[in-house]
């Protein structure tokens, strides 16, 4: 995934770029960079690996080696960002949000109109910024560029780029799976992925982008290059996990999502007959935690948090790159409040369950310090698809998925034929596999969000959402 942040301004541009793209540091685990524009020297370019220390502390010294009336910012979880571009268009900063799923044959084909060659990276690999610039710089305008490349790009693809005359370009992806985000300042504009990276600095919201839309922005305003489509696609997935709970997309803030979206999984419940005693209802935190609450709120059973999660030297911003040392770190996190364990029922809300490697360490804690029984709730569809327009769900195959490999143990490759029965939990494929993986993870009962219900609680048309990671439908 990943997110940027961009400033034009009269003045300086470098310290609001700086902490805008620090805001975003929950969208991606790798790398980060910056580039500015100054009317004196240019453009400048930082990169930095923030695998095992956050944005903030790798860019902290941007301020005496940076200068600029115009900047953008990027945390990138895939290739480093932003890169610096010479080209028929000028000399220009480009940054990407996406993924591009035809990247070797988008590769071989535009070889030849990048000169025969590009710079390669470690084990031979273009950098997916570059192959981007690449197909921008085919057009003799940014706009057609752009609208060339998200055109011939399988996947999605948000644009942030910065002018050797200081101003910006944005484009939002095409079917709008992600947000790009207009702000006003006092003598500037910003652009964003976050709607709070920019309010905590006093902008005020001045456009969201529709699909494929693309603006040229200055000190002064803002300009249309590009309409936006009538088709979107807005990631559903965003609201139920990936997005900051301060944030708000298409209007819809992600906090009141969620507490929706746990009120409407305990109506589910109650309409499903179900009355296990439970003695408190939890979160598995964080971006369980409002779901849980919503929960709460509809079954008036209490609310508390059994266990809590020790971040300040491990916090989500930045994680090891290897499974292996993240199961370990995600242990260590966890302290158990006993007294709130002990000899009790309790219910908890997880946002997904995607792999359940990590849920099953956890439930196993929770027994081990003494709870009578754990009943397990996903706040969302079962996931059947590995994301192929954002990469959320970060698997290899959909075999790592907990729900495919549960529905092969069962039925082998032919029950890949009924996901839909296997995804709603009222046949008798959907209980069996609910009830397969709560014997395998020693749930006392299992059960998840549907799609109607997550829908329901974003509350945009359906015809708006992209689903494919529960329904295969993007």
């Amino acid at each position: 995934m990943g997110g940027f942040f961009g400033v034009v301004a009269k003045s300086d541009a470098i310290s609001d770029t700086f902490f805008g793209t620090d805001y975003h540091s929950h969208l991606g685990t790798r790398r980060g960079g910056m580039a500015a524009y100054s009317p004196k020297i240019g453009l400048q370019r930082e990169i930095h690996n923030i695998e095992n220390a956050p944005f903030r502390t790798k860019f902290e010294h941007v301020f005496k080696d940076m200068e600029g009336t115009s900047a953008i910012g990027c945390i990138s979880d895939t290739d480093p960002q932003p890169l610096l571009i010479r080209s028929n268009l000028g000399t220009y900063a480009i940054s990407i949000i996406g993924i591009i799923n035809n990247y070797e044959q988008l590769i071989d084909q535009y070889l030849t109109f990048s000169g025969g060659h590009f710079d390669a990276m470690t084990g031979g690999k273009v950098n997916t910024t570059e192959l981007v610039a690449a197909m921008i710089n085919q057009k003799s305008s940014f706009a057609a560029g752009i609208e060339f490349a998200q055109n011939a790009i399988e996947g999605t693809c948000s644009i942030l780029i910065l002018r050797d005359n200081g101003n910006l370009i944005a484009a939002r992806d095409r079917l709008g799976r992600i947000p790009v985000l207009i702000a006003k300042g006092e003598d500037r504009y910003c652009v964003s992925f976050e709607s709070f990276a920019y309010q905590k600095q006093g902008y005020e919201f001045c456009k969201e982008l529709g699909p494929g839309e693309i603006v040229e922005i200055t000190a002064e305003g803002v300009t249309q290059l590009k309409a936006p489509g009538k088709e979107m696609k807005m990631c559903a997935f965003l609201w139920t996990y990936f997005g900051y709970p301060t944030a708000t997309y298409e209007g819809v803030n992600v906090e009141v999502m969620r507490c929706r979206n746990g009120e409407i999984l305990a109506r589910n419940d109650k309409e499903r007959g179900f009355t296990d005693h439970v003695d408190y209802v939890s979160g598995v935190p964080d971006s369980g935690t409002p779901h849980a609450i919503g929960y709460a709120n509809n079954c008036h059973i209490p609310f508390a948090r059994p266990y809590i999660k020790y971040t300040p030297t491990w916090s989500r911003s930045f994680t090891p790159s290897k499974q292996s040392d993240r199961q370990k770190v995600a242990k260590m996190k966890q302290i158990a409040v006993h007294d709130l364990i002990q000899d009790k029922d309790l219910l908890f809300v997880d946002d997904s369950i995607v792999r359940g490697t990590q849920l099953q360490e956890t439930v196993d804690f929770l027994y081990s310090n003494g709870a009578k029984s754990v009943h397990m709730r996903s706040a969302c569809p079962p996931i059947m698809y590995g994301c192929k327009y954002l990469n959320f769900s970060r698997s290899v195959s959909d075999m790592e998925l907990i729900s495919r490999r549960t529905i092969v143990e069962l039925e082998g490759e032919e029950g890949l034929n009924h996901l839909d029965e296997y995804a709603d939990g009222t046949t008798e494929r959907g209980k069996a596999m609910r009830k397969a993986i709560a014997d395998k993870f020693h749930f006392t009962s299992l059960e998840f969000q549907t799609l109607e219900g997550t829908i329901e609680a974003i509350g945009l048309e359906p015809c708006k959402l992209c689903t494919y990671c529960w329904n295969g439908k993007g």
